[in-house]
């Protein structure tokens, strides 16, 4: 690819059918010869929490893929992965895909249910781990969030399945709806502790969930739908025994934002890795 090529710039949203819903994301099929400089930009000119970018075709429906925020370059992303994969399946038919990230392997199937296409990814192993009083106390701080505006039931840790994403829980829905923090000073948590975002959760029932999730370290102020939290959160609801150890959670995300949509989370008995579904469409 010659430096003065432009490469088509696909744009699609992820985890809703509706341009105007879920997650944007730009797509590249072909990045083979793009520099990180070259992706940086283009990820900032989208303006889109995340796009992705295929480097190489490593197989049949293999690929080793990359993905930058408006400002860095992220290990995983899952609106991303899963724009991707509509972008291949809408070219090539929907089957079996896996992308190498820089966090690990990442199937995705892609199925056509009826006139949509619906894919779900399967994160890298997750972990959950504790996160510091003091950590927890300067994340409240920045959020401008009381202590005891937290939901007891689902007590604060940071989970992992290819991000960092640290999950603080609301006790209504009134209290995650009302999301205005300090930028700089949530920022620089997230860069200290490794934070990709925060996924912040208010519990609808027992397997139906609200979440928001403020993405300072990549220059935006919210990621509309998150598949790597998604995926974080199926870890921490079963690592601490939330839902069952075989179950279906569905994550509504964006309606404050005036971008709805819906990520499913299925939790499988005997498998540590988390599955991330959900449908989208291709924007323009």
């Amino acid at each position: 690819m010659t430096p003065d090529h432009r490469p088509e710039v696909l744009r699609y949203t992820a985890f809703s059918a509706d341009p105007a819903g879920g997650n944007p994301a730009g797509v590249v099929l072909d990045a083979a010869g793009l520099d990180e400089e070259r992706m940086l930009a283009i990820a900032a000119e989208l303006g889109y929490s995340e796009s992705a970018f295929l480097t190489e075709r490593t197989g049949e429906g293999a690929y080793t893929i990359r993905y930058f925020s408006p400002k860095a370059e992220v290990p995983f992303c899952g609106h991303a992965t899963v724009a991707t994969a509509l972008a291949l399946a809408e070219r090539d038919g929907p089957g079996a895909l896996e992308f190498a990230t820089p966090a690990g392997p990442v199937p995705v199937s892609v199925v056509r249910e009826g006139d949509e296409l619906r894919a779900t990814l399967t994160s890298v192993a997750p972990h959950v781990e504790e996160i510091t009083e003091a950590d927890l106390a300067e994340a409240l701080a920045a959020l401008d969030w009381p202590a005891a505006d937290l939901d007891p039931a689902l007590p604060p840790r940071i989970g992992y399945a290819g991000a960092r994403h640290l999950v603080l829980a609301a006790a209504t829905r009134e209290r995650l709806a009302d999301l205005d923090y300090d930028f700089a000073r949530l920022e620089a948590l997230m860069r200290r502790l490794d934070l990709t975002t925060l996924q912040l959760v208010w519990r609808e029932g027992p397997e139906v969930f609200h979440v928001r999730d403020p993405f300072p370290v990549g220059g935006v102020v919210e990621d509309p739908a998150t598949g790597a939290a998604a995926a974080a959160f199926g870890a921490y609801a079963r690592e601490l025994g939330l839902v069952p150890e075989t179950a279906a959670l569905t994550l509504h995300q964006g309606a404050d934002m005036g971008r709805p949509g819906t990520l499913t989370v299925e939790l499988r008995a005997g498998d540590a890795r988390i599955r991330v579904s959900g449908t989208g469409t291709r924007i323009g």
